[in-house]
């Protein structure tokens, strides 16, 4: 069982969900989150935050640690902000903030082949998966880079 959480970063112009894997953590394990547009003048600090793209997650290590020691037995010293969220332990829930949306029109245009000419639609999809993947790895999307 997972848990998604929503938060609007600091400036309150954009929102992203979480993905928090077997309920290991809590919703309060994400402290404040800066978009883009908020991170800008944010100095980082690595010891409590992990960047994506512009984007920045700044969590409560404290209670992190508490939730690494109690539910998953691990030695504190081992657990980083990078830790949690490529580990999926409080991550984003899409790939990065926003593609649900970005992709609905261009995912719904494949479907839409699928009656008409099945086999074209399987080669389709499966590309455009596969190019969007790369294509999000060249972004240097944290989620991307670390999937196979």
């Amino acid at each position: 069982m997972c848990q998604e959480v929503k938060k609007t970063c600091s400036c309150g112009k954009k929102e992203a969900s979480f993905h928090l894997r077997d309920n290991v953590m809590s919703q309060e394990v994400i402290s404040i989150l800066y978009c883009p547009l908020c991170s800008v003048d944010k100095s980082f600090d690595r010891e409590v935050m992990v960047r994506d793209n512009g984007w920045i997650i700044e969590y409560d290590m404290d209670l992190v640690r508490m939730f690494a020691i109690t539910k998953l037995s691990m030695d504190p010293s081992h657990v980083s902000p990078e830790y949690i969220f490529d580990e999926g332990y409080a991550t984003w829930r899409e790939m990065y903030p926003g593609e649900t949306e970005d992709i609905t029109e261009e995912r719904n245009a494949i479907i839409s082949m699928k009656e008409s000419d099945p086999k074209e639609y399987l080669t389709a999809i499966n590309s455009w998966a596969v190019d969007r993947i790369q294509r999000l790895k060249n972004e240097g999307w944290r989620k991307a880079v670390h999937s196979c």
